[in-house]
């Protein structure tokens, strides 16, 4: 039996996760993209991950941002450690970076981020493949959020 306490705990976290992320995230992100961009403008595809991810985080570094590489981060489930990754990059601790040198990405790329995004609680994420001709970027977020419709702007 659910009580109107837990429904009401249920209603305010559901509230505060459909929350627009703050700006700054968004501000982040902006510039965790552009660096990545200058990355594959100057190095193009072909390298390793490892190779962008260094490149990456030393432009990230050089933007003044705190950057952590490799990051390793345990799951758990009920209780119990269960599994152990590591997150290619952790900007501010706040935006999990996810690199791939693929010639494209794959839906599992961005399952695999949306689950680690779960395991840390940490609310956004990008998804950057430097493998392909153009720099593929993906933007994820832990609570699901939908995308805005016309009709829901006041004018």
């Amino acid at each position: 039996m659910v009580t109107s306490a837990s429904n009401s705990d249920r209603i305010n976290r559901i509230k505060q996760d459909s929350e627009i992320p703050k700006m700054e995230d968004k501000e982040l992100t902006e510039q965790i993209i552009g660096c990545a961009m200058k990355v594959h403008s100057t190095l193009g595809p072909g390298f390793l991950e490892s190779v962008y991810r260094k490149a990456l985080a030393h432009e990230l570094r050089k933007a003044g941002l705190r950057v952590e590489c490799e990051r390793p981060i345990t799951v758990y489930y009920d209780g119990v450690a269960v599994g152990d990754f590591s997150a290619d990059l952790l900007v501010e601790s706040r935006v999990m970076v996810e690199l791939k040198a693929n010639q494209s990405l794959a839906t599992a790329n961005e399952v695999q981020l949306v689950n680690y995004l779960t395991a840390t609680r940490i609310e956004i994420g990008l998804l950057l493949n430097f493998g392909a001709e153009r720099l593929e970027i993906k933007r994820k977020t832990r609570t699901y959020r939908p995308k805005a419709r016309p009709e829901d702007f006041i004018l």
